[in-house]
């Protein structure tokens, strides 16, 4: 699935064929904000206002907005994976974390 990237945050797309309408919400926070349109362009017209509206809210309440991923994760590995990942990026001269994200973008890349 693609989502709208606006501020930090993404948004999704869905659609409701019930309804004749297209809905989203921002996705990967805990808070719940959604926004619907008929069209594409307006989804994510209102997306963007909803981020921007949560945004604001969050400052009028005192509240610090979540943000969508904030570029660090816990990645469990067994014990001789997580050894023989150590002397991999030491041989290359890389920290695990430098290694493990470069075998990530890489990934990413090749199969954009």
């Amino acid at each position: 699935m693609k989502h709208f990237h606006y501020n930090g945050y993404s948004g999704s797309a869905k659609i409701s064929v019930e309804d004749s309408c297209l809905f989203g919400k921002i996705e990967y926070i805990s808070d719940l904000v959604t926004y619907e349109a008929d069209t594409v362009e307006q989804l994510e017209a209102e997306f963007r206002l909803a981020v921007d509206s949560y945004i604001e809210t969050c400052k009028e309440l005192g509240l610090k907005p979540k943000k969508s991923f904030k570029g660090s994760i816990n990645v469990k590995l067994k014990p001789e994976i997580h050894d023989k990942a150590s002397s991999k990026a030491d041989d290359i001269g890389k920290s695990l974390n430098e290694y493990i994200a470069e075998i990530i973008k890489r990934d990413i890349e090749n199969h954009a």
